[in-house]
């Protein structure tokens, strides 16, 4: 299996960390390739960022539409019924990036996996059940999809996680993203949630709270 298209941005040459990020339903990775400029990350990190393409596949709740998505949903009730089968495929696809990288030089412990909506999902399973230690978690304007399903790794118990939702949104009801946050610190994960005055997007007070977490991260 090969590893999927994908867009990528360097900060700087010989990049020493690495920011794969994953976008939502029916977008692809130029949904946030923008945003690496936005973030005015200082000169000394360099960083690798890879944004990958989902494939295209029928989305039933958008009356089996062919668009890019990690996974089908099948209903768009509060929790969500979703395709976990895809999700996992989708899932071990990001796994391939996080190998990729380790193999270009990149330590596993300077990687982080972010994701948007779809891609949170799919961002919370990567992170949280890898078997190698991994820099952190950012996760925005999404929910815990496989949170009955996931066996945890111990060795990112530890794992910083940073998750975002606006308190507007009409598509990841907010209280889907307090759920997840419960979730995780029933476990003891260490979790920092902030909410925005916002819809299913990002702001720009946003945007500078993701640059400065990078900087606690990766400096």
């Amino acid at each position: 299996m090969s590893l999927l298209p994908a867009i990528e941005q360097e900060t700087g040459e010989n990049p020493d960390a690495a920011i794969i990020w994953l976008h939502g339903l029916g977008a692809d990775g130029n949904d946030f390739a923008p945003i690496v400029p936005e973030l005015n990350l200082p000169n000394e990190m360099a960083v690798r960022f890879i944004f990958p393409h989902a494939p295209s596949i029928p989305v039933t709740v958008n009356g089996g539409f062919v668009m890019p998505a990690w996974y089908d949903i099948l209903e768009m009730e509060i929790d969500r019924r979703v395709d976990t089968h895809q999700l996992l495929l989708s899932a071990n696809a990001i796994n391939m990036f996080i190998d990729n990288q380790m193999e270009r030089g990149i330590s596993s412990s300077r990687i982080i996996v972010a994701g948007f909506s779809q891609g949170g999902a799919v961002a919370y399973h990567v992170a949280l059940s890898h078997d190698k230690p991994l820099c952190g978690l950012l996760v925005m304007s999404t929910y815990f999809a496989t949170s009955e399903v996931i066996e945890m790794s111990q060795v990112n118990q530890n794992l910083p996680i940073e998750v975002h939702h606006g308190i507007h949104d009409p598509v990841v009801p907010e209280k889907l993203g307090r759920k997840a946050v419960e979730q995780l610190k029933e476990k003891s994960y260490d979790v920092n949630y902030r909410t925005y005055p916002m819809e299913h997007g990002v702001c720009a007070s946003q945007i500078d709270d993701i640059s400065t977490w990078l900087q606690m991260r990766l400096l």
